[in-house]
């Protein structure tokens, strides 16, 4: 039978550095009261022996933890991975470390329930403050920290991160209308996200301002899912007269749209335009022309946010808008004349 592995404790740190274990614990607790070639001595020991303080132990010592939660839906979801990029270049230049929770699923059912299950015990035990990505719950009880990517509402009652969506929703529209398309087509998001609800509007303002009728068949419904993508594609694609362009509000519903298309026999961009919505890395590999929301950049400035206020560094304004640039890429074509 395998021998088990003892944990390394505080006591052996201190008898391989030579010193007392009450002097390990002021390192660990960054007191400056410990003379540096010490200390130098006592964390080369404790990357030697692979040392870990209990986190637990170590909140009931201090006030500050010096661990950020991140609170997402799905860690294997492509925004959530660029969200990941930024958050982790923002931790890497502090002096924080960082738990992320997730609940699995986007489309999990009682989402908001877990949401406000992690915040209550990340802020209440474990740590300073939170980051939580396109929350569904409406808000939040703690008074830790907690900072907002992508919020329910437009003016949440605690600091955000967004992306111009409108604008950009806008912007896609302008170029399909600039191409001479008439019949665009619509994949909404998730119904209950802010940033949903604004490129859906934007889709609508852009029609009215060019002075086409607004077509209810044209606009699906979607979840931001590759799934409802799909799903959306087929609705639009299979009616008595079909789009020729479709906007998918985000690139995961465009991969979606994709995978229709090649279903159907059609070639994309000769038979139909398709544009999406976020610039995820498989977006490129597409060729999809699509909005750039600037993913990891609200990742690291959410992060940069949460541990300034952390720190007592409160930010100037409560909201930090990201915005959004047009990428155009070979997935939509001009119409014939």
């Amino acid at each position: 039978m395998p021998k088990k592995k003892r944990t390394v404790t505080i006591q052996d740190v201190a008898k391989k550095a030579k010193v007392s274990v009450s002097t390990v614990s002021r390192v660990l607790n960054g007191k400056v009261d410990v003379a540096s070639d010490t200390q130098e001595r006592i964390l080369s020991v404790i990357d030697t022996l692979g040392y870990t303080t209990n986190l637990a132990a170590r909140s009931m010592r201090s006030h500050k933890k010096n661990l950020v939660g991140l609170i997402m839906p799905d860690i294997a979801y492509p925004f959530a991975i660029e969200v990941m990029k930024g958050v982790n270049r923002a931790i890497a230049e502090s002096e924080f470390d960082l738990l992320v929770y997730t609940t699995g699923d986007v489309r999990k059912s009682g989402r908001a329930s877990h949401e406000q299950k992690y915040v209550s015990l990340l802020t209440n035990s474990i740590s300073d403050g939170v980051i939580i990505v396109a929350p569904v719950a409406g808000e939040f009880y703690s008074d830790a920290p907690i900072v907002s990517i992508d919020p329910l509402a437009s003016n949440p009652n605690y600091p955000a991160v967004y992306a111009t969506n409108y604008q950009g929703a806008m912007e896609a529209m302008e170029y399909l209308l600039g191409l001479g398309h008439k019949r665009i087509g619509y994949i909404s998001g998730r119904a209950e996200l802010e940033s949903s609800n604004r490129r859906l509007m934007g889709y609508r303002d852009a029609l009215k301002q060019a002075g086409i009728p607004i077509d209810e068949q044209l606009i699906a419904s979607g979840d931001y899912t590759t799934e409802t993508g799909a799903s959306g594609a087929r609705q639009l694609l299979t009616l008595e007269k079909p789009p020729s362009a479709i906007f998918a509000s985000n690139d995961q519903m465009a991969m979606g749209v994709f995978q229709v298309a090649e279903e159907m026999g059609l070639q994309i961009p000769n038979d139909l335009s398709v544009i999406g919505f976020d610039n995820i890395t498989e977006s490129k590999y597409m060729g999809l022309t699509t909005v750039d929301q600037f993913i990891a950049e609200m990742g690291y400035v959410a992060t940069k946010m949460l541990t300034d206020i952390i720190n007592k560094k409160h930010p100037e304004n409560q909201t930090y808008k990201v915005q959004t640039k047009l990428v155009i890429r070979n997935s939509c074509m001009k119409m014939a004349a």
